[in-house]
């Protein structure tokens, strides 16, 4: 099982980023997918997640400015960013529970996407 995130680049504050997280491999069920961003010399901090019938959470700081979707049929969630600033710059995680098989479920994480924001 891979967990890919891409999407991420440099962008003026005010602007929009769209991330996408896919996930490939054997899998049988994924469950709820998240987003998570770590900016250098803090900790890793909750962006929001998304259950598979389309519940969704976000966190304090981008409420109101960012969305969070999902495609289960590609088994892909997405990050719509939008009038991002400077403090949203960081390295982005997506998180997802998936399962192979009918008996366990265990958490996978993408490798990262940077977002920088920036003028």
């Amino acid at each position: 099982v891979q967990l890919q995130a891409s999407g991420g680049g440099s962008v003026q504050p005010g602007g929009s980023l769209r991330l996408s997280c896919a996930a490939s491999g054997s899998i049988s069920y994924v469950g709820t997918m998240a987003w998570y961003r770590q900016a250098p010399g803090q900790e890793r901090e909750f962006v929001g997640d998304i259950t598979a019938g389309g519940r969704i959470r976000y966190g304090d700081p981008v409420k109101g400015r960012f969305t969070i979707s999902r495609n289960n049929a590609k088994n892909t969630m997405y990050l719509e960013m939008d009038v991002l600033k400077p403090e949203d710059t960081a390295v982005y995680y997506c998180k997802a529970r998936i399962s192979r098989d009918i008996w366990s479920a265990s958490d996978y994480w993408g490798q990262g996407t940077q977002v920088t924001v920036s003028s």
